[in-house]
């Protein structure tokens, strides 16, 4: 057993057993849900409904309900998605890159981040598609056989990168947070009471039963996951990035994009984690898992990205200055001193000044602080995309051509739908799934749990009875361990 440093927090507060670990994690699955959760269910459902319907609408009678004109042909829509794609960005950097660097903090918040980013990821794959006007053909952007005529993908469109780069994100982040959950299932089955729940959970842990063999293997897959998804973390948004980076409109074809983006996401994403995972966990009674260490190691990052983010923002007012080109140095004059400053300025006290706060340790361990900063932080991220998106393009090289977006209540209607449903998901995964991942949890109790931090190996708080009866209601484990 690997005794850490004294000076370091526990990880797990409140003295906790095994047994007591497993009754934490899976009391919200088997008990019935709080009014609470009922009441934000349906909150986010109605929204969620109002948004589909919205879609439908839009189908219906074509894109030309979006504020859309001659001059601004991206706007709402693209400034969504790729501030969706952004927030399901921290999921795999807390599951993968974490997972890599043997970072214990990760095992609280990484079955909550990996979730968030494929319902993220679910909500940006809805626009480029609503985007199109015609949904029915949407499988047009698949690089299928030359079956049209003279048909064929357009492998020049950044929008087909788009395709491979969401797909590719989405089928490995869905495996690594469901190979995660499989030990965890299999907890949930040996305790589920109901014929109907056990048989359920007993389909999804796919027969695991906890011997050596089964957990050699879950290791080594989870690295080769960790491994692929690394690169992923950087490849994604990047690739978004190129959506504007390979244009030739002043104000979007700059090669800082696609480390920007990347930080931006990042920034954006631990945001998003931080505004679920404090209000999950008052509702869950989880303050011993997921408390102000946690916060404070998940602000940081927010500082670093956003300090980066901040650096980048400079960066281009600097280029478009030396570039000398009028055109160029026109469109960042335009954003912070045109029809849209306020956006502009939204974006930067929102992504750069307010991060920079963390800096005093007082402020960066307040959850309330916290909470405020998050939203505010993902509010400023919305803005930077909507500020790159459409002032880059409502002031044209022509005069006669210059034009204002306003959004159309079919704009915003998409938009907090998806929010909505988003929410939905999230609801519904903190309800039936393991909010927690259990069994890593356990792994890190005897190295950062409260009882162990003095590197006893009893608790004093409980009896060796007490502690026997704890591991074993563990499932077993090193029993197996033993025997194979």
């Amino acid at each position: 057993m690997h005794k850490e440093a004294a000076i370091r927090e526990p990880l797990i507060l409140g003295h906790k057993t095994y047994h007591e670990i497993t009754e934490d994690v899976c009391k919200p699955i088997e008990d019935k849900a709080p009014r609470m959760w009922y009441v934000l269910f349906s909150i986010a459902l109605i929204i969620g409904l109002y948004g589909v319907g919205c879609i439908l609408y839009l189908l219906g009678t074509g894109i030309g309900t979006w504020g859309l004109n001659k001059t601004v042909g991206w706007a709402w829509d693209i400034t969504n998605f790729v501030w969706w794609v952004g927030i399901g960005h921290a999921g795999t950097l807390i599951s993968a890159v974490l997972l890599l660097f043997r970072q214990k903090w990760r095992m609280a918040i990484n079955r909550s981040a990996e979730a968030m980013t494929i319902f993220a990821v679910f909500m940006a794959g809805l626009f480029p598609l609503i985007h199109m006007g015609r949904i029915w053909v949407a499988y047009w952007v698949l690089p299928l056989p030359n079956q049209f005529g003279s048909l064929w993908v357009n492998f020049n469109s950044p929008l087909l990168w788009d395709v491979f780069a969401i797909s590719t994100y989405l089928s490995v982040s869905l495996v690594f947070w469901y190979i995660g959950l499989i030990p965890d299932f299999a907890t949930i089955r040996d305790r589920a009471k109901k014929p109907l729940s056990k048989r359920m959970y007993g389909m999804l842990s796919f027969g695991w039963s906890g011997r050596a063999k089964h957990w050699n293997r879950f290791e080594l897959v989870s690295l080769v996951l960790a491994g692929l998804a690394t690169p992923l973390v950087f490849s994604v948004h990047s690739i978004v990035s190129f959506d504007f980076a390979t244009s030739v409109i002043p104000g979007w074809h700059t090669t800082i994009f696609p480390p920007y983006f990347v930080a931006g996401a990042v920034f954006s994403g631990f945001a998003m984690v931080q505004t679920l995972l404090l209000v999950m966990r008052k509702a869950m009674r989880l303050e011993a898992y997921i408390h102000t260490k946690h916060v404070e190691y998940m602000n940081i990052v927010i500082m670093v990205t956003g300090s980066i983010v901040g650096v980048a923002y400079l960066s281009e007012l600097f280029i478009s200055w030396y570039s000398g080109v009028e055109y160029e140095a026109y469109a960042f004059i335009n954003r912070a001193t045109g029809p849209y400053w306020w956006s502009y300025w939204a974006m930067m006290t929102c992504n750069v000044i307010s991060p920079q706060l963390m800096w005093f340790k007082k402020l960066r361990r307040s959850l309330l602080f916290t909470f405020i900063i998050s939203i505010v932080v993902n509010i400023g991220m919305w803005f930077e995309r909507f500020v790159i998106i459409v002032t880059s393009v409502h002031r044209d090289y022509l005069p006669s051509s210059w034009s204002m977006f306003y959004p159309t209540h079919i704009d915003i209607g998409v938009f907090v739908g998806t929010i909505g449903l988003f929410f939905v998901f999230f609801l519904l995964f903190t309800r039936y799934f393991p909010v927690l991942a259990l069994n890593e949890v356990k792994t890190i109790l005897k190295s950062s749990g409260e009882s162990f931090k003095d590197g006893k190996a009893v608790s004093p708080a409980y009896s060796l009875d007490e502690q026997h009866l704890a591991v074993s209601a563990q499932g077993n484990k090193e029993d197996n361990n033993n025997e194979h």
